[in-house]
């Protein structure tokens, strides 16, 4: 019988190096005959305790990884990692390659972040974290609230600018902001000033930034439950409206890593909103118009996921190939033919479908399809006052027909349509 592999170690070292592991952490390493690591990781080793051959991660590791393991496979293989290897780290990479835990073995050390929380006094239960290390920086966008905490793990020495700047841009330009670099280690360092005002040039590239959220006076505030300002999106019109996008992403019910199709995006707000539900919730938009899907782009990357996938084409043909939905709103093109069927073939049992129209023609196609599967059929009319002379008086706005169901398993013997 074969002998199965040997696990892969993964141990997470600090600034502090070598001196700064735990004693199970250093035994692993002196017993490996292979050492992967970054080059800064690599050189925390001490030549003479650690005999294993080393190999640096390409770039881009992650296609790399598969490779590499493969590669080695039967040798004793210890994989070095910063801080804590399962959070934002090469722990969860190798999981997910290697199958599970049964060849894996994880030795973990204080985190960058529970150092930085310590610094600042800051609890790490209440404080916000944000990746830019092989993510886009405008994720932070999502995080700013007044008042709140973000620690925001640095790409490099160029980071705290750019994040300085972003705060800026976003209206948060009085926030503070404080970089932590080589945390735990001999160097560390602490700069602290303003986003408005950021006084320092770039520092070590090893850094932390701490912001302590501080919206500027007459800068929008924007809340985390759906229905945004419509003034938050860029637009030509094509946009769901504030009112009845409340109503539509409630409809649509968004959970942690569940995947939307936005079909007929416009401004993208539903699929921007969705995914800032949760920051583990996707989306895909499908957008025919070139210029309205570099918008969608734009407000994705303002509003602080930059994630949002942008499909340029014509649905259903635009549909093809894409993942698996949990839910699919319609927001427009209802009538061309095939797309709501295309949609309902597409969506699994337990997914959810909502589409929105304001046109006779869609309705009626909407009364036939909630005759044919239930769900609900919703008519959705909003008024605003304005001014009628010296008075006050409503106008009031196009109303929405909603239908929104969730897809059922078919009988036997029925048809899935």
């Amino acid at each position: 019988m074969s002998q199965a592999p040997a696990p892969v170690t993964v141990v997470g070292i600090g600034a502090d190096g070598w001196e700064g592991l735990a004693p199970l952490s250093r035994q692993a390493l002196r017993e490996a005959e292979v050492l992967l690591g970054g080059p800064r990781q690599l050189d925390l080793l001490p030549a003479g305790e650690c005999a294993g051959e080393r190999v640096a991660w390409p770039s881009p590791l992650r296609p790399a990884v598969p490779g590499l393991l493969a590669e080695h496979a039967g040798r004793r293989v210890c994989v070095l990692a910063s801080g804590d290897p399962t959070f934002f780290g090469i722990g969860r990479t190798l999981a997910e390659v290697l199958g599970g835990t049964e060849r894996l073995r994880v030795l973990p050390h204080p985190s960058s972040v529970s150092h930085a929380c310590a610094r600042l006094g800051w609890p790490l239960e209440e404080t916000e974290v944000v990746s830019a290390v092989g993510r886009p920086l405008a994720a932070l966008a999502a995080a700013l609230h007044d008042g709140r905490r973000v620690l925001l793990l640095s790409a490099g020495a160029g980071t705290p600018a750019e994040v300085a700047h972003l705060l800026c841009e976003r209206g948060f330009g009085p926030s503070r902001l404080s970089v932590l670099e080589q945390l735990g280690g001999e160097r560390e360092r602490r700069t602290d000033g303003t986003a408005e005002d950021w006084p320092h040039p770039p520092g070590d590239a090893l850094n932390v930034v701490a912001v302590e959220c501080r919206r500027a006076p007459g800068a929008p505030r924007l809340g985390l439950t759906p229905g945004l300002p419509d003034d938050a999106f860029a637009h030509d019109g094509q946009l769901t409206k504030r009112h009845v996008r409340a109503a539509t992403l409630a409809a649509l019910a968004p959970a942690p890593g569940e995947l939307l199709w936005d079909v007929g995006g416009g401004s993208g707000s539903v699929a921007v909103e969705w995914m800032r539900a949760h920051r583990s919730c996707r989306a895909v938009s499908i957008e025919r118009d070139p210029v309205r899907a570099g918008r969608i782009t734009r407000n994705a990357d303002t509003l602080g996921v930059p994630g949002l996938r942008v499909v340029t084409g014509a649905a259903p043909a635009a549909l093809a190939g894409l993942p698996t939905p949990d839910a699919i709103f319609i927001g427009g093109g209802l009538t061309a033919p095939g797309l709501l069927q295309a949609c309902w073939d597409a969506l699994p049992a337990g997914g959810r479908l909502v589409a929105n129209t304001v046109t006779l023609e869609s309705e009626a196609l909407l009364a036939a399809w909630y005759r044919r599967h239930g769900g609900d059929l919703t008519r959705l009319a909003v008024a605003h006052a304005v001014g009628v002379g010296g008075f006050t008086g409503w106008r009031q706005a196009m109303p929405v027909t909603q239908w929104s169901v969730v897809k059922s398993a078919p009988n036997e013997g029925e048809s899935p349509a």
